[in-house]
């Protein structure tokens, strides 16, 4: 891919923080070799609403793109106005006349669709598409089969990327967009793949397939004489019923669980390919960055492209130069006025020992106090002076955050999101998320 990050020119001079590589969000989208974007990051730091952002905004500058969601809050639905989604891609309206508003009627227009996944629903095809219809028959309708289709660690993580795979081998789309399954670990669709291998090659299922395998009568000696004392132990552990269901599941399952670990492969090899572009998103709090520093590295270890970090929710004021300090002594000077005289630029406290009955000075004078009518104006103004220090001090703290984190990482490239008033429930909110993705800044004020 051509997208390459550019560096900032040196601290910048308001904040004093670090230079960081800046990620250019349009560059990225753009570049038409870039055919696959996955966003990762722990839970709750706004992965799917960027996932759908950066969707919009690529179907709006012409490509055809589809965006694939695994959020079971399902608030990617609403934004894009549709109803429900399910696990085949719904076309999006409303982006054709935004892209001849920006660009012109001659410009190519671009298409949005979006899906979520339905893990059951994906299991289900493939196994229709890599059995016979009397097998697939068999498969689907075994008790065991609908507890592992529905509910086995790792499942959701495997069959996410099973739908990115069969999304990618139909060539529909021209960009792909992925938001990753919001598990414990948020990395945990790269090992879902090795997992699912090592479960299918595990000795239980070699143990379920060994009578399968060997046929017939044989088979069945086998079991019975052979493994008679293993499978009366798991008889007892799992269930009679049980046990046979699972010998049955694996029986009907045994010629396609090659191709399982085939697409597996062939999966995680796409991911690592030109043309994919991994983008973590976290917020500017310690846990999340935390949490973005281990997926940064566990990238790099699996030689996945990682693009670069959207930094969510990013804090900022306008009034940046009256400090946290200064905010609380006036806030304190307005609940009591007696204690500081700020007359003529003063700050001298009354009444002192140094002052009080001085031959130079004379007694000192009192300042009256506002009058009652003003009090109400001067707690609001307190009050507001307080809330911009707690706000400086969030400031602060996510500066130390990010620097913290971009001292162990500089190469990673950066893109600061401001946060919101409120929740993006429509594409107006989506396009105003994508426009800040694509402005490029590593410093919102």
């Amino acid at each position: 891919m051509s997208q390459e990050p550019q560096t900032a020119a040196g601290p910048d001079a308001r904040s004093g923080r670090s230079p960081a590589p800046t990620l250019h969000v349009d560059a990225l989208l753009d570049d038409p070799e870039t055919r696959i974007v996955v966003c990762c990051g722990s839970g709750g730091v706004g992965k799917t609403t960027t996932a759908a952002a950066l969707a919009l905004r690529a179907a709006e500058r012409g490509r055809k793109v589809v965006v694939l969601t695994i959020d079971p809050a399902k608030r990617l639905a609403q934004s894009m106005g549709i109803d429900a989604l399910d696990n085949v891609p719904r076309r999006v309206k409303g982006t054709e006349d935004r892209r001849e508003e920006a660009l012109g009627e001659s410009a190519e227009a671009g298409e949005l669709h979006a899906m979520m996944l339905d893990m059951k629903r994906t299991f289900d095809e493939v196994v229709e598409t890599h059995a016979d219809p009397e097998r697939a028959a068999q498969i689907l309708a075994n008790p065991f089969y609908q507890t592992v289709s529905g509910g086995f660690a790792g499942t959701q993580e495997y069959m996410a990327m099973e739908k990115l795979g069969q999304l990618r081998a139909k060539d529909e789309w021209d960009l792909i967009v992925v938001d990753t399954p919001p598990s414990r670990n948020a990395l945990d669709f790269l090992d879902a793949p090795k997992r699912l291998g090592s479960f299918l090659d595990g000795k239980l299922i070699r143990l379920l397939t060994a009578p399968a395998k060997l046929g017939g009568r044989a088979g069945m000696a086998f079991l019975n004489v052979g493994m008679s004392m293993m499978t009366g132990t798991l008889g007892k552990i799992l269930g009679g019923q049980l046990l046979k269901d699972a010998q049955t599941f694996v029986s009907a399952m045994d010629t396609t669980f090659g191709g399982f670990r085939t697409r597996a492969d062939a999966t995680f090899k796409l991911l690592q390919a030109p043309g994919t572009a991994f983008l973590v998103v976290a917020a500017p709090e310690r846990d999340a960055l935390r949490e973005a520093a281990y997926f940064v590295e566990r990238l790099a270890a699996e030689k996945m492209p990682l693009v670069g970090l959207v930094l969510n929710r990013v804090h900022g004021s306008g009034a940046t130069r009256l400090t946290a300090e200064r905010a609380l002594t006036a806030a304190e000077n307005l609940a009591e006025p007696g204690i500081v005289d700020q007359t003529a630029g003063n700050a001298d406290v009354r009444n002192s020992p140094e002052t009080e009955g001085s031959s130079d000075s004379g007694p000192a004078e009192s300042k009256p106090a506002p009058a009652a009518a003003d009090r109400p104006v001067d707690e609001l103004t307190a009050g507001l002076l307080r809330l911009h220090a707690e706000r400086m001090r969030l400031l602060a703290r996510e500066q130390r955050t990010r620097d913290r984190f971009i001292s162990h990482h500089p190469e990673v490239a950066i893109v600061e999101v401001p946060a919101l008033p409120g929740d993006v429930h429509d594409l107006t909110g989506l396009r105003a998320i994508g426009d800040r993705l694509a402005a490029g800044h590593t410093e919102l004020s």
